[in-house]
């Protein structure tokens, strides 16, 4: 029986760009693709079925440190799975819960075993670790999960990004190694019956840390292929370095990356990172940004971003983006959308986190097409030159 959890071809390349096609147990997903966060099982201010239909949203995540919380995790497995536990039944990511329990700070402590931290919710003590984590996302049932990893701040030293690297890849083994024996346990609560084939079991994709050191870096990606996994990503950027040390870290190491094999950057970014990412050969992005600027009056367009609350559009009868194709640009104007955020309603926050998800979708939709159509640099050109066109 063919063991291989994923599938992915590669489709068409226009310099480092490539665009294809990525098969899980439960989507076809075409690349590059923008993964909208699901944080605690909802994409925040959207529902499902505009996701599934008008949106086409393929794959989402959810957040293992989250739902571990909250509802837990064997409430979820309970309930049959993330996919059944939220009425989804597209493809699922869940990350390690390795960068939420980084951001603690302070309430955390980092040690060889993993990361003592006190809860958020009820300051209770908890403990996380490479087992854990792969315990907590065999039990949420995802179609993609990630390795356990400890990320440096953006400005680390050479020797503290170091420990972190390293630590990060002995955290690797040991997530393969809990990962597969979950997977022979039967603790995948998402498992599907092998079919067009494809395992039906999970897959797992290890994590490249180093901060902005590019020796470090390197060689995290030789150790964390030596492992070996379904898919990489790299982690630990838009954490503090400057736009141009992201790029760098990008351009390095992505092309150096398994060419067979889906390449994610984590938490980015912003259209103009996505694109440029895209350029140096990123496949797989997320980031809470589409969903979390809706909410507080934000709009992304391709002539650059909108702040809805300000003065000027209180009468303004034209769509957010007169290029959109979404519902919100076909049917509301930039006054009433100001209205309802002025007024608080609720609706505001929704219809600004629709049209933000679409304008992310629809970029990946036009970035595959360049690259099919081999046009994809003079795209870039003119998409980047419009983001910074003043014409609001």
């Amino acid at each position: 029986m063919n063991q291989q959890s994923i599938a992915f071809d590669i489709v068409a390349r226009d310099g480092e760009a490539r665009t294809g096609v990525l098969r899980t147990r439960r989507s076809v997903i075409e690349t590059p693709v923008f993964m909208p966060v699901g944080t605690l099982g909802t994409v925040k201010g959207t529902r499902f079925e505009f996701l599934e239909t008008e949106l086409d949203a393929r794959i989402i995540l959810g957040n293992t440190y989250h739902l571990w919380l909250r509802p837990g995790a064997e409430t979820v497995r309970e309930c049959g799975g993330l996919h059944r536990f939220i009425g989804w039944e597209r493809a699922l990511l869940t990350d390690s819960g390795g960068f939420q329990v980084w951001s603690l700070g302070a309430l955390r402590k980092i040690s060889e075993e993993g990361t003592k931290f006190r809860s958020h919710v009820d300051g209770s003590p908890r403990f996380l670790s490479p087992e854990v984590s792969m315990e907590v996302q065999a039990a949420l049932g995802a179609d993609i999960v990630m390795a356990f990893d400890e990320c440096a701040p953006g400005q680390a030293t050479h020797e503290e990004a170091r420990e972190s690297m390293e630590l990060t890849a002995r955290w690797a083994a040991r997530s393969r190694a809990r990962f597969d024996a979950l997977q022979e346990e039967g603790m995948d609560s998402g498992r599907l019956e092998p079919r067009d084939g494809l395992s039906g079991r999970q897959a797992l994709f290890g994590i490249v840390q180093g901060a902005s050191h590019l020796d470090l870096r390197r060689e995290s990606l030789q150790r964390t292929v030596e492992i070996g996994f379904d898919g990489y990503a790299i982690g630990g950027l838009s954490v503090g370095e400057e736009k141009s040390v992201m790029y760098s870290v990008i351009e390095e190491i992505a092309p150096q990356m398994p060419l067979a094999q889906p390449r994610y950057l984590m938490g980015v970014g912003t259209p103009e990172d996505l694109i440029e990412a895209v350029a140096r050969g990123i496949d797989m992005f997320d980031c809470v940004l589409p969903t979390r600027n809706g909410r507080t009056g934000q709009a992304f367009t391709t002539r650059g971003k909108i702040n809805i609350k300000n003065a000027k559009y209180a009468r303004d009868t034209r769509p957010l983006d007169a290029a959109c194709p979404c519902s919100v640009c076909q049917r509301h104007t930039r006054a009433y959308l100001r209205h309802l955020y002025l007024t608080g309603e609720m609706l505001g926050g929704i219809l600004l986190t629709h049209h933000n998800l679409a304008c992310f979708l629809d970029t990946m939709r036009r970035v595959r097409q360049a690259i099919r159509s081999g046009d994809f640099t003079r795209f870039r050109r003119e998409f980047l030159a419009q983001l910074t066109s003043d014409s609001e």
